[in-house]
């Protein structure tokens, strides 16, 4: 009885459901692999050949799946090897800085070895030391000098958020008014700076450091006061000093003539500069100059936010890191052989584009920019004209500029 029963049970038709559901039971692990099954009971069998053609297409659908596999298994087996190397030659590198140059920093920061080491990236954990020292102390700025200056700054702010109009001793000839804008102005760029950061903004960890930093200076320097592009100097300093050090670094940096040239906003010496990067510019790019010139591109449309944040908001974090490291080493000639290096990457484009175009681009440079394709671009930039270099053609020009404002009755009107 049991048997018939299973007999019963085995004979029974299925409902049309329970049949397609028989159908897939193979459940195919790719949509490819269905070509290699037999039609369904109730369709004509496949022809030989059809059979054979979608099992020969199955096969090269495998062959290729699994060439891809390949390549993608040996692009992250590559990249991980780099990886490796990187991280290998960091740490290398992290050891000679330690033991071999930072102990002997006078005798040895301007070898060839370290000079070196220094284009291919100082390793972030010694960036700080080395940028301190690099730029060095000129200014003879204390811990304690930065403490009292921010004391000052921090008087200040409440006096002004209590409605108070004192004026410091020191602040005799700046108005209540400019040093209250100049107060607001930092706090509304500090909210600005590394957005995407979220780490210098309101509630942020480095928020109270940026603020005391550019409120102290303000303190130390109310003859420059705050500008804008200062939060973003800062701020990288921020990143790699403690606050004290950085202060440091940040005042003795904007001393720096080219720096102070800009700050100040010093016109003339502004154009100086202008002046001596376009003579470097037509000896390195000649063609994409003509266009610049064809189309009235100055360098005062893209140069002024490359040089007032020294390139921090202009291009990617870790590049600019890089282009500080050399900056350091260099001085100010390396700004603007960086801004030819740009230049130099994007030649093509750019004698295809027209004024607006040119600069949109310029102020807005691709976010995405590869650090050793920049690096490349400007090593091949040569810093001479002429048998002069930067700081002979930079001195002629300002020499020139002297005698013009000395030159005749008609010359100075």
């Amino acid at each position: 009885m049991e048997c018939e029963d299973k007999a019963g049970r085995a004979s029974k038709p299925g409902s049309p459901k329970q049949n397609v559901r028989k159908n897939l039971d193979f459940e195919p692990l790719s949509t490819t692999a269905l070509i290699l099954e037999d039609r369904p009971a109730n369709l004509p069998a496949k022809p030989v050949e059809e059979a054979q053609k979608h099992r020969q297409q199955y096969e090269e659908m495998v062959v290729q799946a699994k060439k891809r596999e390949l390549k993608e298994a040996q692009r992250r087996k590559k990249q991980l090897e780099e990886r490796c190397r990187l991280e290998e030659s960091i740490g290398n590198a992290v050891l000679t800085w330690n033991n071999e140059i930072l102990p002997n920093w006078e005798t040895m920061w301007c070898s060839r070895k370290v000079r070196d080491l220094w284009w291919q990236g100082i390793p972030p954990s010694v960036r700080g030391k080395v940028w301190g020292l690099a730029i060095g102390n000129e200014l003879n700025i204390t811990h304690e000098l930065f403490d009292i200056c921010l004391a000052r700054a921090k008087e200040r702010w409440r006096s002004f958020s209590m409605g108070g109009s004192e004026v410091e001793n020191e602040d005799a000839g700046f108005s209540a008014a400019d040093r209250e804008a100049s107060l607001e102005l930092i706090k509304l760029d500090i909210s600005r700076t590394f957005p995407n950061l979220c780490i210098f903004q309101q509630g942020g960890p480095y928020h109270d450091m940026l603020h005391s930093i550019l409120g102290a200076y303000t303190c130390y320097r109310p003859d420059v006061g705050y500008v804008q592009g200062m939060s973003f100097i800062a701020a990288v300093l921020i990143l790699n000093l403690d606050t004290a050090d950085a202060f440091i670094a940040f005042s003795n940096l904007l001393n720096k003539p080219c720096q102070m040239a800009f700050f100040r906003v010093d016109h003339g010496l502004m154009l100086t500069y202008f002046a001596a990067f376009e003579v470097f510019f037509e000896e390195n790019l000649p063609k994409l100059f003509a266009h610049f010139k064809k189309n009235n591109l100055t360098p005062d449309i893209y140069l002024i936010d490359w040089i007032f944040t020294l390139y921090s908001k202009s291009l990617p974090l870790d590049l600019a890191c890089r282009i500080w490291d050399v900056f350091c080493r260099d001085g100010e000639e390396f700004l603007f052989r960086t801004a030819l290096g740009i230049l130099k990457l994007f030649e093509d484009i750019l004698t295809k584009m027209d004024f607006i175009h040119v600069a949109q681009f310029l102020t807005r440079l691709p976010e995405d920019l590869p650090a050793e394709e920049c690096f490349a671009s400007i090593a091949t930039i040569q810093m001479q004209s002429r048998n002069k270099k930067w700081a002979q053609v930079l001195a002629a020009l300002q020499k020139d500029s002297r005698e013009v404002d000395k030159g005749s009755p008609s010359l100075r009107r």
